[in-house]
């Protein structure tokens, strides 16, 4: 646990050498033995230079916050690279106490449920079980993503449909055929469940791979992502523009690899999909270790796997269409893809879905989401719940109801 900072605030102009100073003392509780190979300045390297990983910046975040009594926006995480970018953001902060409150405004959405029993019993595949929803309830609200601070977004099971559609025809006028694997290195959001449905409907494989925290770190991401592109012969990566610039040099890299693109690039196209037949025995997707403790390894998952899973989590969890799932959980992790998306999908129930890094930017995010929802199932591993214990005050847990 990281020591309380009880520094006095100070005004944020002319505060370089304390931002400095509350990196040093970060750095000396993270890193004692720690020896810097050059001086600590403004243009140091929070990644390279400090080996600051995403949870240290989060605590440095935190007390620049109660140092100076600001709020910083929750880009800040992803993006800043030194203490100087840093600087860079104080200027646009919002005064702490004002930022510290969450906005809970009350949603106004058709209920997810209407009570009846619609979960696809008989569905032996994903696509079944989406085609299921499609025909007997299109319009009702599959998930919504919280995407601070721009609301929400909900996502139908016609919109998933529809959507999954128009980027398997891409695919496939990109001559994916039956089998072919089809990286998704994504961060959470409505790109990445329209995805992996065009990929299974367009006849191919699935396989998540986890996104780049900061642009900075592409290129060496997918230096440590070769070895699962090469072991699932991946034919095409969808991702992010940012990733383009150097798609080139890892098709060299992975023989197999035809072509990397963005979502945008690969729909939009005038031909309609040919939807590829599925069933159970099929790989629905392949889910790789980490590669923390050695050479990352494919698990290969069918449509039959999965749905026994499922159904074994609900049966023991007593799950029904009217429950709300409210997840942080990364969707490259079994927790968030298989227990959160996937589990709520098959029985029906919305999901309501939020950035892994906007719950460690603001833990209360999640907190206040069940709130709001009305939620009935979460999860976490036990850093998130020990998490919540370290950073959050009463002060931000004020009216909050978790009794649903």
């Amino acid at each position: 646990m990281y020591p309380e900072n009880n520094t006095r605030p100070v005004s944020p102009g002319g505060n370089e050498e304390t931002l400095l100073q509350l990196i040093r003392q970060l750095m000396d509780e993270l890193h004692p033995d720690m020896r810097l190979s050059r001086p600590l300045t403004l243009d140091s390297s929070l990644d390279r230079d400090l080996g600051l990983d995403s949870l240290a910046r989060v605590e440095l975040l935190a007390r620049l916050e109660q140092q100076f009594d600001i709020s910083l926006s929750d880009n800040v995480l992803a993006t800043v690279e030194t203490p100087r970018d840093l600087l860079l953001h104080f200027g646009a902060s919002k005064q702490r106490a004002a930022a510290a409150q969450v906005q809970v405004t009350p949603t106004v959405l058709a209920e997810a449920s209407d009570g009846t029993d619609s979960v696809p019993h008989d569905a032996d595949t994903l696509v079944a079980v989406l085609d299921s929803h499609v025909r007997f309830h299109p319009d009702r609200i599959h998930l919504i993503l919280e995407s601070p601070p721009n609301g929400e977004e909900p996502l139908t099971y016609a919109d998933l449909k529809k959507g999954a559609l128009r980027l398997a025809a891409g695919l496939q006028e990109h001559n994916l055929q039956p089998g072919d694997t089809v990286a998704i290195m994504l961060p959470s959001g409505l790109e990445y469940f329209f995805s992996f449905f065009a990929i299974l409907l367009a006849g191919g494989i699935p396989v998540p791979l986890y996104p780049p925290a900061r642009p900075t770190q592409i290129e060496e991401h997918l230096r440590r992502h070769r070895g699962i592109l090469r072991n699932a012969g991946t034919k095409i990566m969808i991702t992010m523009a940012e990733v383009k610039p150097i798609a080139g040099l890892l098709k060299a890299q992975v023989e197999t690899l035809e072509r990397v693109d963005t979502v945008d690039a690969f729909s939009g196209r005038e031909q309609e999909c040919i939807p590829m037949p599925v069933h159970s025995g099929d790989i629905a997707f392949i889910q790789y270790t980490s590669g923390s403790t050695g050479d990352p390894k494919g698990v290969v998952l069918t449509h039959a796997n999965l749905l026994a899973n499922i159904r074994a989590m609900g049966l023991a969890n007593e799950v029904t269409a009217a429950d709300v799932f409210i997840s942080w959980l990364p969707l490259y992790h079994d927790m968030g893809l298989i227990g959160a998306w996937l589990g709520s999908l098959y029985y029906g129930c919305r999901l309501v879905i939020m950035q892994p890094l906007s719950f460690l930017a603001r833990p209360e995010r999640w907190l206040w989401a069940i709130h709001k929802h009305k939620g009935t199932i979460s999860a976490s591993p036990n850093f998130g719940y020990e998490f919540c214990c370290r950073r959050l005050d009463d002060s931000r847990l004020k009216g909050l109801d978790l009794s649903s």
